[in-house]
């Protein structure tokens, strides 16, 4: 066993792999003993040496198992996870010479489409977006789950990108990702921050810890003199904008009170929106043809990124009229004979609260809302969400989202006790056909929590669950 507290460029050469998962192995692999949520590393040590590991890191101080071979390499180090991400980008090498990364509570998804959109519709066309809705691109789609994915599959995705020749690739960066340095070793000159709201509490201790995970970004992984791309209208703007200038970053502000991208008024249309931007002193007047005013703001946050790397305005303002939403961002579902069925992805009370008020102008009649919450996450905000529908729609049901591992009844339950006046439908299927036979004229029904998910997680099982599926079966049984 030979210990040192680093891995030379040589070292990089002579491996076959790398991974962070001890079945997956081979002859040559660097194997990454890290410190999980539920279960250490550490434990799968021997197992990774006995599937042909050559190499080892570890938390400096670990006590290794007895009799690992005098050909292993352990590499100790302080924090295991950075040193993972920091081997793997330098493994697969290969990255797309402009990376734009965008972090905050709500809108990454949106936001990165509408880059990779800007970039296409500009004449860019090896450019992508990676993140909930997997890979995107001109002829690429690969769907993941994960927001930021895991390190190895990052870093070994971004090289496969690059080497199909995509030049320009935009991502998103969740604060787990952030957390467990998932994203060092990326070559990002470009960050944006859209907002920051209660999630993920059960991950995160508090709010602020929430905060410097997502601060990351800014703080340690761009490279000083970067470009940050910040919400002036959130309330943790002033804090990430002083971060930003201790780190010598540019930054661009965006939002009703933006210097660089300032949203100067916006008036609702029937095909969307009408907008006036001052970009650099100059008014753009255009219509977006996305409905609330968030999608507003992430389509600022994705103009900011554009032109932090082509700072060329009147190129790509007008293009912003030509943007299309993202599948589960508020997403209709045409078709029905009387009302307008919205799927939507919002799953958190700032989420649902958006978008319900984002609806209502468009409401003739009544406003609905079809939702749950999912199992073994965040209890605090069931109830949180049970009253913002209770308030701002004018009927609720409260059906089953991902259950896991919890009693879908419980779960129900303790959303009922903030929305007294909700029906109560558990079989999310029943619940979608029952709201969209109810509609009446003018109504609008949003169906909200998964959007663009293809499963239901209940128990170890996934089964095949599609908002939109059954939204279109049930049209379609009206019809």
């Amino acid at each position: 066993m030979q210990l040192t507290s680093f891995l030379n460029s040589s070292d990089i050469k002579t491996l076959k792999g790398v991974s962070s998962d001890s079945r997956k192995v081979k002859e040559g692999f660097l194997f990454a003993a890290l410190q999980g949520s539920k279960m250490a590393g550490t434990k799968f040590i021997e197992d990774a040496i006995h599937h042909g590991a050559t190499h080892i890191v570890v938390q400096v101080g670990t006590q290794m198992p007895e009799g690992v071979p005098d050909t292993i390499k352990v590499i100790e180090v302080t924090t295991p996870r950075k040193a993972f991400a920091k081997i793997a980008a330098a493994f697969y090498q290969l990255q797309p010479t402009k990376i734009a990364a965008v972090t905050g509570t709500s809108g990454k998804t949106s936001t990165v489409s509408f880059v990779q959109q800007l970039w296409h519709l500009s004449g860019i066309k090896k450019c992508a977006s990676l993140g909930t809705l997997g890979v995107r691109g001109p002829g690429l789609r690969k769907y993941s789950g994960l927001t930021t994915p895991d390190t190895q599959t990052l870093h070994a995705d971004i090289a496969d990108l690059a080497a199909t020749g995509i030049e320009h690739l935009a991502i998103e960066a969740s604060s787990h990702g952030l957390d467990q340095y998932r994203l060092d070793g990326l070559d990002i000159r470009v960050a944006a921050y859209t907002n920051l709201s209660r999630d993920h509490l059960d991950y995160h201790a508090t709010m602020d810890d929430y905060f410097d995970a997502k601060s990351r970004l800014f703080s340690e992984v761009i490279e000083e003199g970067s470009t940050a791309v910040i919400n002036a209208d959130d309330e943790y703007a002033d804090k990430l904008i002083e971060i930003c200038k201790q780190a010598g970053h540019t930054i661009f502000t965006y939002g009703y009170k933006g210097d660089t991208l300032k949203l100067v008024r916006r008036e609702a249309k029937p095909t969307g929106q009408e907008i006036v931007i001052n970009a650099f002193g100059e008014d753009y007047t255009l219509v977006l043809p996305l409905v609330g005013e968030f999608q507003v703001m992430n389509a600022l946050c994705a103009l900011g990124m554009v032109l932090a790397y082509d700072n060329d305005p009147a190129k790509y303002i007008p293009l912003l009229s030509q943007l299309r939403g993202v599948a589960g961002r508020l997403q209709l579902v045409s078709g029905h004979p009387k009302g307008a069925v919205y799927i939507d992805y919002a799953h958190k009370p700032a989420a649902l609260e958006t978008i319900l008020k984002t609806l209502r102008p468009h409401t003739q009649n009544k406003l609905v809302c079809v939702f749950g919450c999912g199992g073994n996450r965040d209890v605090g905000k069931r109830a949180l969400m049970g009253d913002i529908s209770s308030r701002l729609a004018d009927v609720t049901i409260v059906t089953d989202d991902n259950p896991r591992y919890e009693e879908a009844d419980d779960i129900r339950a303790q959303i009922m006790e903030a929305a007294p006046n909700a029906l109560e439908i558990g079989d999310r299927a029943q619940a979608i056909q029952k709201a969209i036979t109810n509609l009446s004229e003018g109504d609008i029904l949003v169906i909200a929590g998964k959007g663009h998910e293809q499963g239901q997680i209940v128990g170890e099982e996934v089964l095949k669950f599609d908002d939109v599926d059954e939204a279109k079966k049930a049209i379609e049984s009206l019809v």
